[in-house]
């Protein structure tokens, strides 16, 4: 038992150490005899109140049987399960409190290391966070994508057709039957969102980011071959504690250039942006929007998945997945960078010769080029805002119109289809109080709707900007994120209708043309929003959580010093 955490709850005689002891055993885990044998925590966020991570239910009892193959002993803990379905205002207000209680679990408790289950996009960054800070060796394993919805004789994308066949409905193209058959087709199997959402975005980052098994981070929910990667993990996890190869080892510098290259290669989620940022932040390395735009130049989108492209997750996982998109983009990356299973040089070397020009297409023939994101700053987004380039209108990258100012969600939703809305298809859409500190919990209202009359005239894409978020199955041309957002007394707060914006992509540029002397005094009037939440989760959360550049993390979690240190300490005294 010597070297291992768990040691410091279990060895010895005395009292202490045998209730500990009975305290597993009365659980079915004997720990009495055990030599070598790490504990591994199984973090199991599979929950009926989220379909996404249903999967994760089967996964759960694979991966104990890994641990026990290689002589470890099982411990399995139920978490938070954040599903973006169901969870209102957003699961986004909660990814910081599980990242609290990983971190708080695996600290507390007599654990070596961890297995980590999540599916739905806000669990994955979030038990990364958790990992990240307390730094136990720890390997994740993801659920998968659900099956496609088959509607109109064709494949429905998660959300991104969904989206679309709102905009048929709404203004009539689609009827009300052809709307009931479209939630009869959807309610059609349990996974993540088939589309390159928030959910697979965070999947394959955190195989980028070395975190989970080669090629395991896009096998579809219910594959046989995902039971045989999570028995893989469970296994790996046990030699991980015996290599006592760190998070922090492997989450590095070097492994988050990987993953910002990744994000544009896939043309990924706008919210792996914010989650990037706050995972980085865990280990005190600074990696934000600077970092995404830098490793923007020069890397091709590949990934021809929707909504910047054509095909599905489960086109993309047949192609052969992220090492074969990690092959095709392997000059572009640190190959050194470590992952559970050695370096990233070291698995692209047993990457077998794929199909060209399928769901990832090959570097002589990509979606696009430089990137799949752009960072603007100016008078309007003094700290930046972020648009998907590839899932927006070229032909609106640079722009000027006049702002129609949507002061929260029920503003806009209350007044978007209003035949009366003065609204023009030159006109610039605004968003505002819907940011981390102002509802709270940053919501996906950021791909505001293009007026029901414009889109029933033809129009398709608008400018719009916001200081939210969009699901990352959205498009069009949003700008999201803007900091400091309108509850912070950003200038978001400060539009008024008619105020002339001026959008310049290329040049990272979004200005609001009103004078200082104007804004100035328009700030002078300004009073900030009264919250509602006097207590609880919702008041920390408002009290403490950091805007967008900074990952919405909380002050107080996130690494204080730039050489990262390990928080989870030997066990001082019985208890």
């Amino acid at each position: 038992m010597e070297g291992l955490r768990s040691a410091e709850w279990f060895a010895g005689d005395d009292e202490v150490a045998l209730l500990h002891r009975v305290a597993m055993r009365s659980a079915g885990l004997d720990v009495s005899v055990r030599a070598d044998r790490p504990v591994i925590g199984i973090a199991d966020s599979a929950s009926e109140l989220n379909p996404c991570n249903l999967p994760l239910r089967a996964l759960a009892e694979a991966v104990r049987e890994g641990v026990l193959e290689a002589g470890g002993i099982p411990a399995r803990f139920p978490t938070m399960s954040l599903g973006e379905d169901l969870m209102k205002p957003s699961a986004f207000l909660y990814r910081n409190l599980l990242s609290m209680e990983i971190e708080e679990t695996l600290r507390s408790n007599p654990l070596d290391g961890a297995v980590l289950l999540a599916n739905c996009d806000k669990t994955v960054p979030a038990v990364l966070m958790g990992a990240a800070s307390a730094d136990l060796p720890a390997i994740v394993v993801l659920g998968g994508a659900r099956s496609p919805a088959m509607f109109g004789g064709r494949r429905l994308g998660t959300g991104t057709d969904l989206w679309r066949l709102w905009d048929d409905h709404r203004t009539g193209r689609l009827d009300d039957q052809g709307w009931v058959e479209v939630e009869r087709c959807l309610s059609c199997s349990l996974g993540a969102c088939n589309t390159m959402g928030t959910a697979s975005t965070m999947a394959i980052l955190t195989e980028t980011l070395g975190m989970a098994m080669p090629g395991s981070s896009t096998i579809p929910a219910g594959d046989p071959a995902s039971l045989d990667a999570a028995r893989a993990a469970g296994r790996r996890a046990v030699e991980l504690v015996r290599l006592q190869l760190l998070p922090s080892q492997i989450m590095t510098s070097a492994a988050f250039n990987n993953a910002w290259r990744v994000l544009h290669a896939i043309g990924g989620s706008t919210n792996a942006i914010i989650h990037l940022c706050a995972i980085a932040g865990r280990l005190a390395i600074r990696s934000g929007l600077d970092e995404l735009v830098a490793n923007g130049r020069g890397t091709p989108l590949l990934a021809d998945v929707e909504p910047s492209g054509k095909a599905l997750i489960q086109d993309f996982h047949a192609v052969g997945g992220v090492p074969a998109l990690l092959r095709e983009i392997a000059d572009l990356l640190d190959t050194r960078a470590l992952s559970v299973v050695g370096t990233l040089g070291d698995i692209l070397t047993a990457v077998p010769e794929r199909a060209v020009d399928s769901a990832i297409r090959t570097r002589a023939n990509p979606l696009c080029t430089d990137g799949s994101f752009a960072v603007v700053r100016g008078t309007l987004a003094p700290d930046g805002a972020v648009i998907k380039t590839s899932a927006a209108s070229p032909e609106l990258f640079r722009h000027q119109g006049p702002a129609v100012v949507f002061r929260d969600y029920h503003d806009m939703r209350s007044r978007i289809d209003d035949p009366n809305l003065e609204v023009t298809p030159e006109s610039v859409l605004v968003l505002a109080g819907c940011g981390p500190i102002g509802v709270p919990g940053m919501p996906e209202w950021g791909m505001i709707p293009i007026p029901a009359k414009l889109v029933a005239a033809g129009v398709t894409d608008m400018v719009r900007v916001t200081d939210a978020r969009m699901s990352g199955t959205s498009f069009g041309t949003v700008l999201l994120h803007a900091a400091p957002e309108a509850a912070a007394g950003g200038p978001l707060a400060l539009v008024q209708d008619g105020d002339i914006i001026v959008l310049d992509v290329e040049a990272g540029l979004l200005d609001l043309d009103v004078s200082a002397d104007e804004l100035e005094r328009r700030r002078t009037v300004w009073t900030p929003p009264q919250s509602l939440h006097l207590r609880g989760w919702p008041a920390l959360y408002q009290r403490s959580v950091t805007q967008a550049p900074e990952g919405c993390d909380f002050d107080f979690l996130r690494a204080p010093t730039e050489q990262h240190r390990r928080v989870v300490p030997p066990v001082v005294g019985r208890s």
